[in-house]
């Protein structure tokens, strides 16, 4: 079966605004989230990509576009399957006071019990995006054979929960994986088992140096803003 990148959004407006964007529109990258998409035509490069497939919100768009651009003969397929979690009345929020609702110790501790007042739940989200996953790759076997490689770009959130799935990890464990902006995951699919090839790489380091602020033990829903 085909092996799957899954590249995170590069880094939004809301991202560097500390906000829970969802499905909110207009919502764009920033200068460095452009300038990131922009660099991921030539970190793919060795990569034979036949299929691009792609959440239908703006930033993960636009992050897309300089890789299409660079392979004209590649076209993009718009999955709402794959877009970001439905956060419901949470959705525009700063993610600073959300940090006292008594949701968020249940999105943190047992997210497969979360669910978004006026949205929908963890686990739909998982569901929704890994039966996506499922009939890509037919689709992209039946069409380029069982070696071809094909790319999704999606959100923090989704990744994750399509990562944990691919290890057998519970959906309560999801958020002890962590994905930066614009990162590329790798996951080759067989007839018998999922491999994790690679997770979350940015091939830039800069996220694990040591940071003025106490980090939070939390982990950051949506996906968080990568280096500062």
């Amino acid at each position: 079966m085909p092996t799957l990148l899954l590249v995170r959004h590069g880094r939004s407006t809301a991202n560097t605004e500390g906000l829970l964007a969802g499905w909110t529109p207009g919502v764009a990258l920033d200068e460095r989230g452009a300038a990131q998409a922009a660099a991921l035509p030539g970190r793919l490069a060795a990569l034979p990509l036949s299929e691009v497939v792609v959440s239908p919100l703006q930033r993960c768009q636009e992050t897309v576009r300089p890789l299409l651009d660079a392979r004209p003969g590649l076209t993009a397929h718009t999955d709402d399957r794959i877009g970001e979690c439905h956060y419901g009345d949470w959705t525009g929020r700063k993610l600073v006071e959300l940090k006292d609702e008594p949701l968020m110790e249940v999105v943190q501790a047992h997210p497969s019990a979360a669910a978004f007042p006026g949205g929908e739940s963890m686990r739909a989200m998982q569901t929704r995006a890994a039966e996506a996953v499922r009939e890509w790759n037919a689709r992209v076997e039946r069409d380029h054979g069982a070696d071809a490689v094909y790319l999704m770009c999606s959100h923090g959130d989704i990744i994750k929960s399509l990562v944990a799935e691919a290890l057998g990890l519970h959906l309560d464990l999801f958020q002890r994986i962590s994905v930066d902006p614009c990162s590329v995951t790798a996951i080759r699919y067989t007839r018998l088992r999922p491999y994790l090839m690679r997770l979350g790489d940015t091939g830039d380091f800069a996220a694990l140096a040591p940071r003025e602020e106490t980090p939070s033990d939390d982990a950051p829903v949506g996906g968080g803003a990568g280096a500062p």
